[in-house]
């Protein structure tokens, strides 16, 4: 159950705090008043897209929080992933907005830890079932009707989804490989002999190390110069060898010097062991001087094979790394065209076995679809019929398609409200008012099924008049009864079926109406749009220096219920009649529904003393 709603800098609203009862919350206010705004602000803070214009103007971030009752599923949830409750027993998600250059970052948490886009929707299919205008225009679509099926049949049902989803990648792997075996079966013979060829080639070339091309060219470089190292060692041994003699004398000098200064010792000790390492690196030069010999037989061999492997990495490198590796590459490629892969045959019974399999699927999937949509269609009538369409009729058609990951079957919803008339398909037939009740209707059968904590309605009821407003009115009451119901709504007799009703404003602040108070502090007077708004807190104002429009939500009590409901009908003084009437005869139906749970208490909006 969502507690409350918090929303800084959103819109129009530049703070405010709605804390919402259980059973049936209602908001009403003029046309373009601000309703949605809330409903937005409630989706934004689940998760939903936001824009830059969802910062209010003049300010840099904005900030949404929204607290619900800890349901179990919830705390499983948490625990799944690594989120601390709450010590009241409250889940927190927040959505904080910040303006960019041309475009609006956002982070959401919950419960104070940042989760991501995943996270939040994952966790929004917990919370909330948001109705929004537009949403019966998407009634028709096939794909959609086909996922509200799936959902109301249950797990086994979606579990059966993800299984043809599995079966029909394989299969579609399976289709792959078949297509580019034939693709490569109509050109096998002339891309073997390319093939072939280049792999004898590169197996002729016994290519193995990466680094052969490399240490080829200095064993060259080495064999090339042979005479040179060979005077160049000796001359390096004879400087070593005269450096050796001065060291010697330089030794002898200290040794009778340390005889009447023992404090020499460490300088001979290190004069001793530099002689040392001349000598020993006299006798390496030496012996590497020694050891050369002139070999222009293996010169030539390390050139013609630098020029081999040259040629191999411009033809299939251009590194030789790269050129062994296209090498491994090629061989494959010569394997699966003479067979020694899998074969077209082989191939060709993996097709067909995957299509069996999917094929068997598909089908235990229609078959849990069709009982699906008969419990579904049942449901629907049943519901339908206290929204004054006693004669209904409703049908889930099931049509074969070529199968996908969603199965083989296409799902059409077929309606017909009057008697006589055949079935068509919903949105060719259906009225506006006839979508609205439908749509409620199915939502009503997806909390039997699936149920969920909040369920919000923006102007379900649009479109409909009447003894229609009132059963519409009266489902939303019973919804109320099992769920928080959140209802956006011009329909007075929904709005007086309310366990909680709000009224939102949408006032402009004009500073030029500013006024000095007895304490010589200036203040600005709020100019109410709404005939029946309450006045805006002045503290609000000061400072400012544009003309603004805010948004703000009251809840209301009964006697200004009454005039509200006046004001929905007409705002006269036989309005106000009415609005009683409309008041005692839906506590009467509330009482004979048994549903009754009365008003709840709620905090009013906070006012900003910024």
């Amino acid at each position: 159950m969502l507690i409350s709603l918090n929303i800084e800098n959103f819109a129009l609203v530049d703070r405010l705090e709605i804390r919402f009862g259980q059973g049936l919350n209602v908001l009403t206010g003029e046309t373009g008043a601000g309703k949605s705004i809330i409903l937005d602000a409630l989706d934004a803070a689940l998760g939903g897209k936001v824009s830059g214009r969802a910062v209010r103007t003049g300010a840099d971030s904005a900030r949404i929080e929204a607290t619900f009752a800890m349901e179990p599923v919830l705390q499983d949830w948490l625990a799944a992933q690594d989120i601390e409750p709450l010590e009241d027993e409250t889940l927190v998600c927040s959505r904080e907005m910040t303006l960019g250059q041309g475009t609006v970052r956002s982070r959401s948490r919950v419960n104070g830890v940042v989760v991501n886009k995943q996270q939040m929707e994952d966790l929004r299919d917990r919370l909330v079932e948001i109705t929004a205008q537009g949403q019966t225009v998407q009634l028709g679509q096939p794909s959609l009707q086909r996922d509200w099926l799936d959902s109301f049949g249950g797990a086994a049902l979606m579990q059966q989804r993800e299984v043809v989803a599995a079966t029909y990648a394989a299969f579609q792997q399976a289709a792959q490989a078949l297509e580019k075996r034939r693709q490569m079966e109509q050109q096998r013979q002339q891309q073997l002999d390319l093939f072939e060829y280049q792999a004898k080639e590169l197996a002729a070339a016994n290519l193995s190390d990466p680094q052969e091309l490399e240490q080829l060219e200095q064993e060259r470089q080495r064999l090339s110069h042979t005479v040179e190292l060979q005077q160049q060692s000796y001359q390096v041994y004879q400087a070593l060898y005269q450096n050796d003699t001065g060291g010697n004398a330089a030794a002898d000098l200290l040794t009778d010097m340390v005889r009447y200064d023992r404090d020499l010792e460490p300088v001979l000790d290190m004069v001793a062991d530099a002689l040392a390492r001349i000598q020993e690196a006299g006798r390496q030069i030496n012996t590497y001087g020694e050891g050369l010999e002139t070999d222009p037989e293996r010169l030539e061999a390390v050139e013609q094979r630098i020029i081999q492997l040259k040629q191999i990495c411009k033809k299939y490198g251009p590194t030789l790394a790269e050129a062994i590796a296209y090498a491994q590459r090629v061989q494959a490629d010569v394997d699966a065209l003479s067979d020694g892969g899998q074969s077209l045959e082989a191939l060709e019974a993996q097709y067909a076995q995957r299509q069996q399999e999917l094929a068997a699927a598909c089908a235990q999937l229609t078959e849990l679809r069709r009982a699906a949509a008969h419990t579904l269609e049942a449901r629907i009538i049943e519901e339908l019929k206290p929204l004054a369409m006693e004669k209904v009729q409703f049908q889930v058609e099931i049509t074969p398609v070529n199968p996908t990951a969603a199965g083989g079957d296409r799902i059409t919803f077929l309606f017909s409200p009057n008697p006589g008339e055949p079935l068509q398909p919903l949105t060719a037939i259906a009225s506006g008012g006839e979508m609205s009740r439908f749509l409620l209707a199915l939502k009503v059968c997806f909390s039997q099924v699936d149920p969920i904590g909040t369920m919000v309605f923006d102007e379900i009821d649009v479109g409909v008049s009447g003894r229609v407003a009132q059963a519409i009115a009266d489902k939303l009451h019973q919804l109320g009864s099992r769920h928080q119901v959140l209802c956006v709504t011009h329909q007075p007799l929904v709005a007086a079926m309310a366990h909680t009703h709000f009224r939102v404003d949408k006032q402009v602040i004009d500073p030029a109406a500013e006024s000095t108070s007895n304490n010589g502090r200036r203040k600005a007077k709020a100019t109410p749009e709404p005939v029946d708004s309450e006045p805006v807190d002045t503290d609000l104002l000061e400072g400012s220096e544009d003309v603004r429009t805010v948004v703000r939500v009251s809840q209301l009590s009964d006697d200004q219920r009454r005039h509200e409901l006046a004001q929905l009908v007409g705002g006269n003084e036989e309005a106000i009649a009415f609005a009683d009437s409309l008041l005692t005869q839906a506590a009467s139906r509330q009482q004979d529904s048994g549903t009754k749970t009365g008003t709840k208490t709620v905090a009013k909006p906070r006012r900003n003393r910024g």
